[in-house]
């Protein structure tokens, strides 16, 4: 589940490879187990045709993001057709503590499974079941304490998440119950990167599935048919993600590669420490856009009470575009996963036309998804507005929504660079300028012109900070990709 406001990747998206993460920071060269020509002599990722491999590897990866992004998806189709605009604007306000949530799942799932393969891979089987057990149980503790600090402090964290009045016993109402679902959503999504690590991608794609249609049929149930409404669709969620989280549970209770026992739960100092070296990456990038969201609502709201719009339904339209355009980028980041194994082998075994041919073949794949979104966007915002509202909905939320949607997601088309240029940087065992790349939009551009734009074009400079941090994302992301394939034609003549 990853946003990034509504110009971004779904949450999960920090830049770096799926699953096992990749090199440490700081990393120098490709990551551990990558291979050079000696090791990778009859490794398929050196010698299968690129095309293939790129089917093989990104399909599981786009299929699990899509799952993914549809979870988010879900409660705000049935929110919005069963309570209106204000439970859209409601859920909108309540993704930061899942943005927080996924953030916490990061550190520990990225670190654990990264350190877990890093000391596998070394052949050290005697520590590595620590790292994935001191994981787990940090995943577990922190789960625990964060839906206990939700709880206690629910009214000013959400005043200062931008909640309105008229919004705010709606959003009470969500996150009273979805907090109890925290523990079993961190397990899920932090578990199942351990999961991928110990060599089951499928597993991992399967516990997503399952989650996510449970949770689909029980809104259907809870919020349609029972008129449950904000705490049907909570209730739902939470017992996709219970489920989710049991069959981690299990799976890491038979671990394929090494045994669990109890002694390897217990959180030990040096572990912890390096963990969170691999994964504190991730974890600020998740904060970046927990930070981002806040900011966009609380300027939503104080610029749309100053407008004709009012503040309910500018902030139900952003939710409603993020979880839209999660779609699009569900696809493109599932690409961009695809890509890192056969990018990290091939640069590591200095085969850099492969390196080349997988990422233009992800950039071009990604291009077309963007520009059909693009048009989708431009042509028919008014039409998948409607998917998310009922008769309540007033002109001014269409009116709000269209214009939102046309100038927000209006480079789209470019959108995909990003993501696939970030990872491709990280795949290659440059770390620190993936993670810059990753941040960009959020840090350098968005948070900036989304302070500065609205004191002269009032709400409008809202919607206009979007479109400008991505172009300006998108520049530096093709400036720095090209100086790295200059350097890597360079090698290539060497």
């Amino acid at each position: 589940m990853n946003e990034r406001g509504f110009g971004g990747p779904p949450q999960g998206y920090d830049g770096s490879p799926s699953g096992t993460g990749g090199p440490p920071p700081g990393a120098g060269g490709p990551p551990p187990g990558t291979g050079g020509p000696p090791q990778g002599m009859g490794n398929p990722l050196g010698s299968a045709p690129v095309r293939s491999l790129m089917m093989k590897f990104a399909i599981p990866s786009i299929i699990g993001m899509l799952v993914s992004a549809l979870y988010n998806m879900v409660d705000q189709l049935f929110i919005g057709r069963a309570v209106g605009p204000l439970g859209n604007a409601a859920t909108g306000i309540a993704f930061p503590f899942t943005t927080a949530c996924m953030a916490v799942a990061l550190l520990f799932g990225i670190g654990g499974a990264s350190c877990f393969n890093l000391t596998l891979g070394s052949g050290d089987k005697k520590k590595a079941p620590y790292f994935a057990g001191n994981a787990l149980s940090l995943l577990a503790i922190l789960g625990v304490l964060i839906s206990a600090f939700t709880l206690i402090f629910l009214t000013p964290l959400l005043k200062s998440f931008g909640a309105t009045s008229a919004v705010m016993p709606y959003a009470k109402e969500y996150v009273k119950y979805t907090a109890f679902g925290f523990p079993f959503l961190i397990l899920t999504t932090g578990g199942g990167h351990l999961v991928r690590a110990d060599g089951s991608p499928k597993m991992t794609m399967v516990c997503n599935i399952t989650g996510a249609v449970i949770n689909t049929v029980l809104d259907a149930v809870f919020v349609l048919g029972m008129g449950w409404g904000m705490k049907g669709a909570a209730i739902a969620t939470v017992i996709g993600q219970f489920v989710s989280a049991v069959i981690v549970i299990v799976y890491c209770m038979n671990f394929k590669t090494v045994f669990l026992f109890g002694k390897h739960l217990i959180p030990s100092f040096g572990i912890v420490r390096r963990i969170c070296s691999i994964g504190m990456a991730s974890f600020f990038n998740q904060l970046a856009i927990a930070l981002m969201q806040i900011v966009l609502n609380n300027s939503l709201r104080h610029y749309g009470e100053l407008s004709k719009y009012g503040a309910d339904d500018p902030i139900a339209v952003s939710s409603i575009v993020m979880k839209v355009n999660m779609i699009v980028f569900a696809i493109v980041i599932g690409l961009a996963q695809g890509t890192q194994p056969i990018e990290s082998f091939n640069y590591g075994a200095q085969k850099y036309d492969r390196v080349k041919s997988a990422f233009w073949m992800a950039v071009k794949a990604g291009a077309v998804i963007s520009i059909i979104s693009f048009i989708c966007f431009q042509l028919f915002p008014r039409q998948i507005l409607a998917v998310f509202a009922n008769k309540d909905a007033s002109e001014g939320y269409y009116e709000f929504g269209a214009k939102f949607f046309r100038i927000s997601l209006f480079f789209t088309w470019l959108n995909c660079l990003q993501p696939i240029i970030s990872t491709f940087f990280t795949s290659i065992g440059k770390p620190v300028k993936g993670i810059f790349l990753s941040l960009t939009r959020q840090i350098l551009f968005f948070i900036p012109l989304l302070l500065v734009l609205p004191l002269f074009f009032a709400i409008d400079g809202v919607v206009f900070a979007g479109p400008v941090a991505d172009l300006l994302s998108a520049v530096v992301a093709i400036l720095m990709a090209r100086a790295e394939f200059k350097d890597i034609h360079e090698r290539e003549w060497l």
